[in-house]
């Protein structure tokens, strides 16, 4: 399965609930977020994936208080 993590670095507070739901998920050296492999582009995170760890993503999107992290679903085409 292919899908994108998207995170509102505006938005991240920094509180980091999504480290304990997706290992993946890192602190960046701003006190944010980071995730491998990602492309910072001004006040958005965005990383694709394609394995079977989308449940660990939205997990972790769902933990992350202030709904900065969006995770969906994306095709090949």
């Amino acid at each position: 399965m292919r899908y994108e993590i998207t995170v509102d670095l505006e938005s991240c507070d920094g509180i980091f609930a999504c480290l304990v739901r997706d290992g993946r998920f890192r602190e960046a050296d701003d006190g944010l977020v980071d995730l491998p492999g990602s492309d910072r582009d001004g006040t958005r995170l965005t990383a694709t994936f394609e394995d079977d760890r989308i449940d660990e993503a939205r997990d972790a999107a769902a933990a992350c208080p202030v709904n900065a992290i969006e995770v969906r679903e994306v095709s090949d085409a």
